[in-house]
């Protein structure tokens, strides 16, 4: 994108309502000119200058701040001003009005940051992480979002990306000198490369999983046999009679959705129906959808007792690979026994009651580990298209290895990787179509 071939865009970039300060933004070649209007000179670069905003006969509009920002040192990269006025939506507007009047356009949802990514301020991650960093629902959430609109995530990506342009040298390099008798595919070194390869990815993955969950918040499925305390649990964790709580079994029919936040950490709790078979068709409706529920979780927190514990483990099974386990064995103060925690092969057990309170710390601190917190300093914020996309590379990765180890194709995978290439290249805008651009800036707010 070159500055003379496009139009000049404006909005207001602060939030509906009425408040203290209102800011209209523009963005385009046109900049200069609209400046000049505005301020009746020419306005020196990143600085604050008091002006009176007026309309075209002249009649003042507002008193406030203007600020040129010239290309390509700007948000955009391009010509930026911003006009700082009263936060009256009413005032506002007629800045609007006159800035078009000079020759802008109205922006669509994410224009600007669109164009800070045409011109090569942000890439497609950093750009979708100042959204994020908007949309924060928790302290950890933003902070992870500010890392990624610093390039954190990006960096990762990168260096991965070189890793496997390093390999695929290595590879096609071999292909090309077929009439050798050394078998080039052979040597140990690109068996160590791929391996190195898909380690890297995987930590990668493992970081962006946990950057959703920061992102979007930890979704739990709280599952488990009727009158094992689901209801009481989630009272407990939200701190308020949110489900209804009886001795009758099967209280439950549908599932309950609560959003809390532990420690500025987001996560969005789902009571579920007790898992039996039952001939009530509306308890059997309930126990389906608590099986879908499970399908979207991040984890699932099986609730049981001492004694059932161990054949309650089979609620497990059908479990997506991704999500977490836990189990908790609940009525501790019926079975006088302490609150613990332990790890017992990939499912982590803890004993508390949710009637007591008891042992519930070790659960709430168990959940915000699960959800990010305490990843580090360096923990990004990720969306659900970057999981899939390292998915698909670790995809593409195996299979370069399954050809390599079985048949040695190296045409087969080269292109693998190649592939691999390209999902990674997504992630960052490197591979990106019109769609993709459309559905992700459309998401953003007008004026931003």
């Amino acid at each position: 994108m070159t500055e003379h071939t496009i139009d000049t865009i404006a909005a207001i970039a602060s939030a509906p309502g009425a408040a203290g300060v209102g800011v209209v933004r523009v963005s385009g070649p046109a900049v200069p000119g609209i400046a000049q209007a505005m301020l009746g000179r020419v306005p020196q670069p990143r600085h604050a200058h008091f002006a009176a905003f007026r309309d075209a006969d002249g009649e003042l509009i507002d008193r406030g701040l203007l600020l040129h920002f010239p290309a390509p040192a700007s948000y955009t990269g391009e010509q930026v001003l911003e006009l700082q006025g009263h936060g009256s939506a009413v005032l506002l507007d007629l800045l609007l009005r006159r800035v078009c009047e000079l020759g802008a356009r109205l922006a669509r949802p994410g224009e600007f940051t669109e164009r800070a990514f045409l011109n090569g301020k942000l890439d497609l991650a950093q750009a979708e992480a100042v959204a994020d960093l908007i949309a924060a629902r928790s302290q950890a959430g933003a902070r992870a979002a500010l890392q990624s609109m610093e390039g954190v995530f990006s960096r990762k990506v990168e260096a991965l990306l070189q890793s496997l342009i390093a390999l695929r040298v290595h590879i096609e390099a071999a292909i090309d000198f077929p009439e050798e008798e050394i078998d080039f595919l052979a040597d140990p070194a690109i068996g160590q490369q791929l391996q190195a390869a898909r380690d890297e990815l995987a930590e990668l993955l493992r970081e962006a999983q946990r950057g959703l969950r920061l992102n979007d918040g930890l979704r739990v499925a709280i599952i488990g046999r009727p009158n094992a305390g689901k209801s009481s649990l989630l009272n407990a964790l939200a701190g308020s009679d949110r489900a209804i709580v009886n001795a009758a079994a099967g209280t439950t029919r549908d599932v309950l959705r609560e959003a809390l936040s532990l420690d500025g950490v987001a996560l969005e709790l789902a009571d579920t129906a007790g898992l039996r078979e039952t001939d009530d068709e509306v308890e059997r409706e309930g126990v389906r959808r608590a099986h879908g529920e499970l399908q979207r979780a991040d984890v699932a927190l099986l609730v049981t007792d001492s004694e059932h514990a161990q054949a309650d483990l089979a609620l497990f099974e059908h479990l997506p690979k991704q999500a977490e386990r836990l189990l908790l064995i609940n009525k501790i103060d019926l079975d006088g026994m302490a609150p613990h925690s332990e790890r017992r092969s990939d499912c982590r057990w803890l004993w508390a009651s949710a009637k007591t309170g008891i042992g519930l710390d070790a659960l709430r601190h168990e959940l915000k580990q699960l959800a990010g917190a305490g990843s580090g300093e360096g923990a990004f914020s990720a969306r659900r298209r970057h999981v899939l996309a390292l998915q698909q590379v670790t995809a593409h990765l195996d299979q370069a290895g399954h050809v390599l180890a079985g048949s040695r194709a190296g045409e087969l995978a080269a292109e693998e990787l190649r592939q691999a290439q390209h999902a990674l290249g997504e992630i960052t805008g490197s591979y990106s179509s019109d769609d993709l651009l459309g559905a992700i800036f459309g998401s953003f707010c007008i004026g931003k």
